[in-house]
């Protein structure tokens, strides 16, 4: 769709030598194809602080748009639906779904994330102390999201990650130089969870749990609704790594990266085939054996397969 959101905003009134021979020439390129892909991935994907492994969603997603017209509106929401069916991704089909993810169009972020960090801060993701939470909540891009993680063990219990302590947590006796007793006792804000012996894997998965993504249509009047609804998808669906960061290989996400010459307007084969990845890969798998099967699958959707 061709609509730009200064249109969208003003009609509702809304918030890559030639090589010596042909098989070295398939070999050599092959072998730096996929060092991209790997760091592309590496350079893509923010794992959840509680598992250093990366998130995705296991129940069905289920987004809501607020503040554009109505049509405009179902149209992020559904798009964000149908970007998620077609790279795996769990749908919720019901018609009243409780929203998991809420993107919010709004001429007003900070007094929204202001409002977050007083009600709902948990909503904002994980952090250590109140000023990293103050950090959090600081809107810095005109397309922004905030991701709420959970961790899912080996029997399927669940906890949404955060740094507060569950009961008395668990005490760690670790060396300490400086202490008389030579040790001091820490305490982590942690619970026990059923795990494997397994190198490969601890059965411990980490999952989202909510997102918010908010958008501000006061700098966002000259792109067009289908590449931010693009865009709002990518966020949506994983957790970004970083936004200012142009990307070595075409994305979505250099769309609103400044300084990316010539940013793509629409997902490209490599967010695709990251996404598409992402939810097929182990989720109790190592977050380098994670890495490594998205670029694979990546690597999979280059060559058409």
């Amino acid at each position: 769709m061709r609509w730009t959101i200064g249109f969208l905003y003003l009609a509702t009134l809304a918030v890559q030598a030639q090589p010596a021979s042909q098989t070295e020439s398939v070999t050599v390129t092959g072998a730096r194809s996929r060092q991209v892909l790997d760091q592309f991935v590496q350079s893509f994907a923010a794992p959840a602080r509680m598992t250093g492994k990366l998130a995705r969603w296991e129940d069905g997603v289920c987004p809501v748009t607020v503040g554009l017209a109505p049509k405009f509106t179902a149209f992020v929401t559904q798009h964000v639906k149908e970007i998620a069916t077609k790279i795996g991704a769990p749908v919720n089909a019901r018609d009243r779904c409780k929203p998991n993810i809420e993107i919010v169009f709004t001429t007003a972020p900070q007094k929204l994330l202001d409002n977050v960090r007083k009600r709902q801060p948990t909503y904002l993701g994980y952090a250590d102390s109140s000023a990293q939470m103050d950090e959090l909540a600081k809107v810095t891009h005109p397309i922004q999201s905030w991701y709420t993680t959970a961790t899912k063990d080996l029997r399927g219990n669940v906890q949404v990650d955060s740094s507060k302590v569950v009961g008395a947590g668990i005490a760690v006796d670790v060396p300490c130089d400086l202490c008389a007793s030579g040790r001091m006792t820490l305490n982590y804000a942690a619970s026990a969870g059923a795990v494997t012996g397994s190198r490969l894997g601890d059965g411990m998965r980490s999952t989202l749990y909510h997102v918010i993504v908010v958008a501000n249509p006061n700098q966002l009047g000259n792109y067009e609704i289908g590449a931010l609804a693009d865009y709002i998808a990518m966020l949506s669906l994983t957790q970004l790594s970083a936004l200012d960061t142009c990307q070595q290989l075409p994305s979505i996400v250099n769309l609103l990266a400044p300084g990316c010459s010539n940013p793509v307007q629409s997902l490209t084969e490599n967010d695709l085939g990251y996404l598409r990845g992402l939810y097929k890969m182990g989720a109790e798998r190592t977050a380098r054996s994670q890495q490594n099967e998205i670029a694979y699958q990546m690597q999979q959707t280059q060559d058409g397969k």
